[in-house]
């Protein structure tokens, strides 16, 4: 047994009695009340979901088992000291609760990268047999799915289990699966922008370091690039649009590649992980219309033109946080000490000085500040990766880190069956004494 996975053994079946201790002892205690608006517009806010990952809290942001992105750059293993911190060390610190050393670090890059070489040929068949022009996502989901022929967490189920021992498998099958997703993300990106002139992988490599190099970029810029972008892609809470699918099919007892098949298709959505895209196809078209270095008054009429013609402003606002999302300051931070006369970064810098302001005046807006998606899409350009659609795969290869470390956990603690109740309209309006 893998040292990881008998850390997590230990940890996870005293956790796991924790949770069913407190659930005899507190089930009935009341957590909280729900408004009729929280039902009806989204859920928002309502807390009904167990995810130890990671935290948001809307005036301080993200934290990963209570690490603040600054603190993760600092204390997350890294192969040089002034570099990114290794993804490979967030997904232990997210799967086990504790900042890994870098030897752990290390094995987990050394066990990835020997799953990787295991990718079935019929996942790169069924690319292929897909037209280039299908979106990037719609190839990645397919080969996501292919792949769940390997599934351990399947044979082992229909083999027959002690339902205590199903996150055995799932840890199995989450590693197999996030190891490869970085080939199959790259096998893309080529096949699709670069003339089917594929890159075999470099076992030598770091997880975010071999992408790039997959990808066809080997300067110790990107790479680093890749592994910042790695990390703060890789988790927000438990309740977003891919974290929660992903969390929902899995109660279902589906296969990690179902499961996370299904929060692809959740992250492929222009509200959530297409929005970087969204972001880009404004820029562009601002550009366009007032050139590549508009003053701040142009970029100011440009967005409150935006707003009165019905439109949002992408990468700003968030339906939980109510400040500047840090993941935003710390890609602006990066592109400052990298980047700093980059052209799309000094737009990016002038639209944030701007921006906020257009959005306060229209007096219907709660956060008014930019998110993730913002800046992310510039970075990546800037840094000569310009195939905008791939942006989404990319956000999808991180966003596995979390939503998979938490299916496994989904399993240790024996999460049931999601089931929530749905009433009809004429029974809210019953419920509230609303009268026609």
């Amino acid at each position: 047994m893998d040292p990881v996975k008998q850390k997590l053994k230990e940890v996870g079946s005293k956790r796991a009695e924790q949770l069913k201790r407190l659930v005899a002892e507190h089930g009935n205690d009341v957590i909280q009340e729900v408004t009729l608006e929280q039902v009806i517009s989204g859920m928002k806010g309502i807390v009904a979901l167990l995810t130890d990952t990671s935290s948001l809290d809307p005036e301080e942001g993200i934290r990963f088992r209570d690490y603040s992105i600054p603190e993760l750059r600092q204390h997350l293993p890294k192969l040089k000291d002034d570099g990114e911190p290794l993804p490979e060390g967030l997904f232990y610190l997210m799967l086990l609760g504790e900042i890994p050393d870098r030897a752990t670090v290390d094995f987990i890059s050394r066990d990835w990268a020997r799953r990787a070489a295991d990718i079935p040929g019929h996942a790169f068949d069924v690319i292929n047999a897909l037209p280039k022009s299908a979106h990037p996502m719609i190839q990645f989901n397919t080969a996501i799915l292919a792949m769940s022929t390997q599934s351990h967490f399947r044979k082992a189920y229909m083999e027959g289990m002690d339902k205590k021992d199903y996150w055995d498998p799932m840890y199995e099958g989450v590693n197999d699966l996030i190891s490869r997703l970085p080939v199959i993300a790259a096998y893309i990106y080529r096949r699709v922008f670069h003339n089917e002139k594929y890159i075999d992988m470099d076992p030598s490599l770091d997880w975010a370091g071999n992408l790039a190099h997959m990808m066809g970029y080997d300067s110790e810029e990107i790479k680093r690039l890749m592994r910042l972008y790695m990390v703060l892609h890789a988790d927000h809470e438990g309740g977003n649009v891919s974290a929660h699918t992903t969390h929902l099919v899995g109660t279902a007892l589906s296969n990690p590649y179902y499961s996370f098949a299904a929060g692809m298709n959740g992250l492929a959505g222009p509200l959530h992980g297409m929005a970087n895209q969204e972001v880009m196809v404004w820029l562009e078209q601002l550009i366009a219309e007032i050139g590549d270095n508009p003053t701040k008054e142009q970029i100011r009429e440009y967005a409150e033109n935006t707003l009165k013609q019905g439109r949002v402003i992408p990468g700003y606002g968030h339906a939980v946080l109510r400040k500047t999302d840090p993941r935003f300051t710390e890609q602006l931070n990066f592109a400052n000490k990298y980047i700093p006369e980059a052209p799309l970064i000094k737009l990016v810098r002038n639209i944030y000085e701007v921006v906020p302001d257009v959005l306060r005046s229209t007096g219907k807006v709660k956060n008014p500040w930019p998110n993730v998606d913002a800046i992310s899409g510039s970075l990546l350009t800037s840094y000569g990766i310009t195939e905008h659609p791939i942006y989404t795969v990319l956000f999808g290869v991180s966003r596995s880190l979390g939503v998979l470390s938490s299916l496994i956990w989904d399993r240790i603690y024996g999460q049931p069956l999601e089931r929530p109740s749905s009433k009809s309209l004429e029974w809210y309006m019953k419920k509230v004494g609303f009268k026609q």
